[in-house]
Protein backbone atom coordinates (compact mmCIF):
# COMPACT_ATOMS: atom_id res chain seq x y z
CA UNK A 1 0.00 0.00 0.00
CA UNK A 2 2.82 2.41 0.85
CA UNK A 3 4.62 1.53 -2.38
CA UNK A 4 1.49 2.32 -4.41
CA UNK A 5 1.10 5.69 -2.66
CA UNK A 6 4.75 6.57 -3.31
CA UNK A 7 4.47 5.59 -6.98
CA UNK A 8 1.24 7.56 -7.39
CA UNK A 9 2.81 10.62 -5.76
CA UNK A 10 5.93 10.33 -7.92
CA UNK A 11 3.79 10.06 -11.05
CA UNK A 12 1.80 13.17 -10.14
CA UNK A 13 5.02 15.06 -9.44
CA UNK A 14 6.43 14.09 -12.88
CA UNK A 15 3.27 15.29 -14.62
CA UNK A 16 3.51 18.63 -12.80
CA UNK A 17 7.14 19.01 -13.88
CA UNK A 18 6.20 18.39 -17.51
CA UNK A 19 3.61 21.16 -17.42
CA UNK A 20 5.93 23.71 -15.82
CA UNK A 21 8.86 25.04 -17.87
CA UNK A 22 12.40 24.65 -16.55
CA UNK A 23 12.86 28.39 -16.90
CA UNK A 24 11.03 31.46 -18.09
CA UNK A 25 13.07 31.91 -21.28
CA UNK A 26 11.19 31.42 -24.54
CA UNK A 27 12.99 31.07 -27.86
CA UNK A 28 11.33 32.05 -31.14
CA UNK A 29 13.23 30.60 -34.08
CA UNK A 30 12.71 30.35 -37.81
CA UNK A 31 14.54 27.93 -40.10
CA UNK A 32 16.73 27.00 -37.11
CA UNK A 33 17.85 30.61 -36.56
CA UNK A 34 17.01 32.26 -33.25
CA UNK A 35 14.95 35.41 -33.81
CA UNK A 36 13.94 36.28 -30.25
CA UNK A 37 14.97 35.24 -26.75
CA UNK A 38 12.31 36.37 -24.27
CA UNK A 39 12.31 36.39 -20.47
CA UNK A 40 8.60 35.79 -19.91
CA UNK A 41 8.85 36.94 -16.31
CA UNK A 42 9.79 40.42 -17.53
CA UNK A 43 8.23 40.56 -20.99
CA UNK A 44 5.50 43.22 -21.41
CA UNK A 45 2.27 42.51 -23.26
CA UNK A 46 3.02 42.98 -26.96
CA UNK A 47 2.62 41.69 -30.50
CA UNK A 48 5.51 40.23 -32.54
CA UNK A 49 5.14 39.79 -36.30
CA UNK A 50 7.37 37.37 -38.18
CA UNK A 51 7.40 37.07 -41.98
CA UNK A 52 8.45 34.16 -44.18
CA UNK A 53 8.25 34.17 -47.98
CA UNK A 54 5.43 36.70 -48.04
CA UNK A 55 3.44 35.02 -45.25
CA UNK A 56 3.25 36.22 -41.68
CA UNK A 57 2.72 34.96 -38.16
CA UNK A 58 1.41 37.17 -35.38
CA UNK A 59 2.66 36.14 -31.94
CA UNK A 60 1.00 37.65 -28.90
CA UNK A 61 2.37 37.98 -25.39
CA UNK A 62 -0.31 38.67 -22.81
CA UNK A 63 -0.21 38.34 -19.01
CA UNK A 64 3.09 36.46 -19.11
CA UNK A 65 1.88 33.89 -21.64
CA UNK A 66 2.70 33.54 -25.33
CA UNK A 67 0.60 32.19 -28.18
CA UNK A 68 0.13 32.40 -31.95
CA UNK A 69 -2.68 34.88 -32.55
CA UNK A 70 -2.73 34.70 -36.37
CA UNK A 71 -0.94 32.85 -39.16
CA UNK A 72 -0.89 32.97 -42.95
CA UNK A 73 -0.59 29.21 -43.33
CA UNK A 74 -3.09 26.69 -44.73
CA UNK A 75 -3.79 24.57 -41.63
CA UNK A 76 -3.57 26.99 -38.63
CA UNK A 77 -2.36 24.20 -36.32
CA UNK A 78 -0.01 26.73 -34.73
CA UNK A 79 -2.95 28.96 -33.80
CA UNK A 80 -5.01 26.01 -32.54
CA UNK A 81 -2.13 24.90 -30.28
CA UNK A 82 -3.05 27.69 -27.87
CA UNK A 83 -0.74 29.01 -25.18
CA UNK A 84 2.82 27.72 -25.00
CA UNK A 85 3.33 24.91 -22.50
CA UNK A 86 6.56 23.30 -21.35
CA UNK A 87 5.73 19.96 -23.01
CA UNK A 88 4.33 21.31 -26.30
CA UNK A 89 6.12 23.83 -28.53
CA UNK A 90 4.14 25.97 -30.94
CA UNK A 91 5.17 25.03 -34.48
CA UNK A 92 4.17 26.52 -37.84
CA UNK A 93 5.71 24.11 -40.34
CA UNK A 94 4.79 26.02 -43.53
CA UNK A 95 6.44 29.17 -42.15
CA UNK A 96 9.26 27.23 -40.43
CA UNK A 97 8.58 28.94 -37.11
CA UNK A 98 9.01 27.40 -33.64
CA UNK A 99 8.17 28.89 -30.24
CA UNK A 100 9.49 26.88 -27.29
CA UNK A 101 10.86 27.14 -23.79
CA UNK A 102 14.63 27.06 -23.60
CA UNK A 103 15.84 23.71 -22.33
CA UNK A 104 18.43 23.89 -19.61
CA UNK A 105 21.11 21.32 -18.94
CA UNK A 106 20.92 19.65 -22.36
CA UNK A 107 23.37 19.99 -25.19
CA UNK A 108 22.32 20.20 -28.83
CA UNK A 109 22.63 16.44 -29.39
CA UNK A 110 20.14 15.64 -26.62
CA UNK A 111 17.39 17.81 -28.10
Amino acid sequence: MITAAVLLGAGAWCVCLMMKPAGDTVIISQDGKELYRLDMGREPDRIIEVEYEGRRNVIEIKNGEIFMAEADCPDHICVETGKLRADTPIVCLPNRLVIEYEERGLDGTAR
